[in-house]
Parts: C-alpha cells; structure tokens; sequence
C-alpha cells in the first residue's frame, strides 16, 4: 500500500476483540515492520486467544480501506457501461463477516462459519461509501458479460432466458454501483429550461420512459366525461411484439429503464393481452395495469407473469356521483376490487377526473379510501370528446381547493400530490419543489408518449397530440421529430417561470380553454410572479 492503513481503520476487530486486547494487538502492530499487515500480526504465533476468523475479518477491513483509497479512480461520466473500477474480489475462508462491518446489522444474530467465501467490495458513487458483501452468480455474470463484451442478447440465447431477465440484472447492479452506466439520454433541453436555477438536478433528467400503451378502445363502461370513443382497430400479435423490442431498442439508446403502463378503453378485454403482457415482462420492462376491475383469477394469472407495478382504477367521487358517471354499481365494485388487490399484495392507485361537480367530494373521498388503496390521486377535466359538456370550477375556486387538499393530505398518506401548480403553492411556502404530474413537470413527449390501438402516437392521451404512427416511424424517430420537440418544449409563456422545471402547468387544461398551448400558460396558474 502506498499509505498504510491505521488503527481507526479495523473498526470491526476492534469492537470483536473489547479494548483491552485491542490495545495488545494494535501495539505489537505498530512496533512491526512496514510491510506487516494487521491481519498478518493477528495470524502470527501465539494467538491463539483470539477468535479464528479475526485474521480474515482483518482482511476484509483492509480491502475495504484499500477501495476507499481508489475511489477518485471513478470517472464522472461513462460512454457504455463499465465495471466499476475499484472492484476488489477477495477469498475469506470464514462465512458471514460481512455482517461485522454493517453498523446497522445486530453481529448476535448471524454467526461466522469456517467455510469459504467470496467477497464482493467496491466503492459506490451512488451512497459515497464502500459496499462489501457476498458476490452473487448475477454479479459475476454482469461483470462477465461487460468485460467480454457479451451482448445482452447473447447471454439470452446461450443461457435460455428473457432477454429482460439479463437486462434487469445490468440495471441492478447499476442501481448497486458495481457497474457504472452512461448518463440518461432524456434530458431537458437546457436552451429552452435555462431559468431553472434552484430546482434539483434530479429533475434535468429521467431515468426511465413509460409508453402508456392504450392497447384497445373497447371498453365495458361509457363514462360522461370520456376523451375518446372513437373505432379504432387494435393491433395484431405479432405487431405488439415488434412495438415492444422497438421500445426496448429506444430504451437501450437513450440508457434508461423502460416502463408501459397498459391502457385502453379497458386492456383487459384486449383478446391477446396476457400475450403481450408476457412479452413486456420478458422484455424486462415494468408494468402497470389502468383498467377496470376484474376477478380475482385473472390478477393471479397476471401476477405469475409479472408483479405489476401498480393496477389503476378510477372513481369520480362519492357512491352516487360515480355511479352517474361510471355506471350503477360502479363504485361498490370499486371497492370490493380494491380488497382484492390487497389481499394479493397487488399495489393499488385510484384516479379521479376533477369536475366543477365533484370538487368538493376530493377530500371525503380520500377519506374513505384510507384503509382501502395504497394511493388516491386526481387530474384536471379534459374537455375533449364527451368531457366537453362537462366544467371546471374557475381558477379561483381550484388554487382554494388545492391548498385544502394539502391540508387534508398532512394527515392522510393515502392523498398523494401530482398536479404540477401545486409547485407554486410550494415555492410560496419556501417548501422545496415536488416533481410534479411525470415526476419532471408536464412530461408530454419527454418521459413519456401515449400510444394509441391504431399506432398513433400522441404526446398526451388527454388531449389530441399527434407526433407520429408507430406503424410508419420507429420510436426513436418519432420522438426525435419536431413536432415532439414542440411538445416538450410546452408553453412559451411559461419561459422565465423559476420553477417551470417541474410545473409547465397542464397543456390539456390550455387547449381545452381553446388557447395555443404552444403560447399560453395553463388558464389556472395563479403564480404571481416568476
């Protein structure tokens, strides 16, 4: 070693041992030569007082002081992924060590066994602290895979599996700092976001994309504020399936997770959707169901493909104002369902369209959804398709309703916050910024697109955005178009707004008020200043 390690740097020896033999041994360690580790004064003759796997335990502090030291050798920013380059593998003839230098890991409940392991240390950027535990057959395999230059699709065919089972354990041990990973490729346009100083550089860029897939318009419910009721032919198989590996390419590109929430009408009742649910999941990609509820063997059957992320459903107030507008029996099915989704440990989020009718209903409902969903949120009326003979309150009455449902919300987890003006509330409390309706603002076309049974791709399901027809265009070209560009870029009124980073307001409330949504600002924005 260039700098020798020190007495503070065996925290975990010195606490096996108690102080009094500490001091013995950390004696006799520095009256040794130079070149003598701590670990070799411990296996010298003589001591055979102390506990057998110390010596190794010694080992392991010393690795760790060693990759602490070459920390600075991580570079700031990678252009393909690369094996962490402090990555220090070591063979311990004791098991269980590891739990020794865990300071929130209780050492009386896990004993050393003399048997051979081997031990995975290396510094991570993501915590600033050294990692050490057991290495994995997946870390070796990723770290096998990197250092080759083995294709995940490769390492697919040769072992016969999902190519997203080798993808996800890449985004692992990325996620862990074993493997250094190129920075995200979604990313703000700094041109056009450049008054955004103060807000989190968390927010510049996702590390995800979600394709809202609206996989069928066939839907068992009409419901009197729905956006779309128009035909449209839904797609076969097989081109669901090259949609799929297109999405993954895109993600691939831009190194990110990829992420569908499957929509509709009602996915459900699309007649291949277990298919091509299974070609997501094997495709490595999260998923999330919107839809309306369904039996309890058929969430089963769902859940032993993959676990979704969440299962939307929607409720548009109390039992009487749902069943107006969904249907008679809506909201008690509703209900009924949720239980069912809990019961299967399937996570739950509840939906409602906020109308000048059901306002005030916001709040009761919350309530009454405590002990029922895992999440209750709500958006703003769309007043496109049949949502246009519906109203919104004035934007008076709506930033009254925001700040009470804040208020309500301190006490209530299940309320959870995603209108993107909730920021201004937010600013003017000194309170720091929230992501937002996609969790970076208006995400229309940029961590996210809707896609459409037919192939169209809209920028924002709520209202009509056309940027492109899958069937025509990759993924990559559609999002790289002008017309998303456009779209992402949001309102122009919006442009010296401090905080427009994770607001941009709702480009659906602009055009359903008939104003240009590429000029005028959400009509319900009450910021008094930028």
């Amino acid at each position: 070693m260039t700098k020798r390690s020190t007495v503070n740097d065996y925290p975990a020896c010195r606490a096996v041992l108690g102080e009094v033999t500490w001091k013995r041994f950390s004696a006799q360690w520095a009256s040794a030569t130079v070149s003598h580790s701590f670990s070799a004064v411990l296996t010298g003759e003589g001591n055979t007082l102390i506990p057998k796997f110390l010596s190794d335990l010694a080992r392991l502090e010393e690795s760790i002081f060693a990759v602490e030291k070459n920390k600075e050798s991580i570079p700031r920013e990678v252009g393909r992924p690369t094996v962490n380059p402090t990555i220090q593998i070591i063979e311990l003839s004791w098991k269980n060590l590891t739990v020794f230098i865990d300071r929130c890991r209780d050492v009386s409940t896990v004993q050393p066994v003399h048997r051979n392991e081997r031990i995975l240390l290396f510094y991570n950027p993501l915590s600033e602290s050294v990692t050490a535990r057991p290495a994995t057959d997946e870390d070796l395999l990723v770290l096998k895979l990197i250092v080759e230059g083995i294709s995940p699709e490769e390492v697919a065919i040769q072992g016969s599996l999902p190519v997203g089972a080798v993808d996800g354990a890449l985004y692992r041990a990325a996620a862990s700092g074993l493997v250094l990973m190129p920075p995200s490729l979604i990313r703000r346009d700094l041109r056009v976001f450049q008054n955004s100083n103060g807000i989190p550089q968390q927010y510049f860029s996702s590390p995800s994309f979600t394709l809202q897939w609206h996989v069928t318009q066939v839907c068992d419910l009409h419901c009197k504020h729905c956006y779309d009721r128009s035909s449209r032919s839904q797609m076969a198989l097989g081109q669901s399936i090259k949609i799929l590996d297109d999405l993954r390419a895109f993600c691939k590109s831009r190194h990110v997770m990829g992420a569908i929430s499957f929509s509709g009408g009602n996915p459900l009742l699309h007649p291949d959707f277990r298919d091509i649910y299974r070609a997501a999941a094997e495709r490595g990609f999260t998923t999330a169901i919107l839809g309306n509820p369904a039996s309890r063997e058929r969430i089963k059957e769902l859940i032993s493909i993959q676990m979704p992320a969440f299962f939307q459903v929607s409720l548009e107030g109390l039992r009487e104002h749902t069943d107006d507008v969904r249907g008679r029996g809506h909201f008690d099915r509703i209900m009924a369902f949720l239980d069912v989704l809990r019961d299967l440990k399937v996570s739950s989020m509840v939906m409602l369209t906020l109308t000048s009718e059901n306002i005030d209903q916001v709040i009761p409902l919350g309530e009454a959804l405590r002990d029922k969903a895992d999440i209750f949120h709500f958006n703003r009326l769309s007043m496109v398709g049949e949502g246009a003979n519906l109203k919104m309150p004035d934007s008076r009455r709506y930033r009254a309703f925001l700040q009470s449902y804040l208020k309500a919300a301190e006490t209530n987890p299940v309320m959870g916050i995603k209108d993107n003006l909730i920021n201004i509330i937010r600013r003017d409390q000194g309170v720091e910024p929230f992501g937002g309706c996609t969790g970076y603002g208006c995400g229309a076309a940029f961590n996210f697109v809707s896609l459409l049974a037919d192939g169209e791709v809209h920028a924002c399901r709520k209202f009509p955005s056309p940027i492109g027809n899958i069937n025509q265009h990759s993924l990559s070209d559609i999002y790289e178009s002008d017309a998303a560009r456009r779209y992402r870029s949001g309102a122009a009124g919006c442009r010296t707004c401090s905080i427009r980073l994770v607001c941009g307001g709702c480009l659906a409330s602009a055009h359903s008020h008939g104003l240009n949504i590429f000029e005028d600002k959400d009509p319900f924005c009450f910021i008094e200043n930028h």
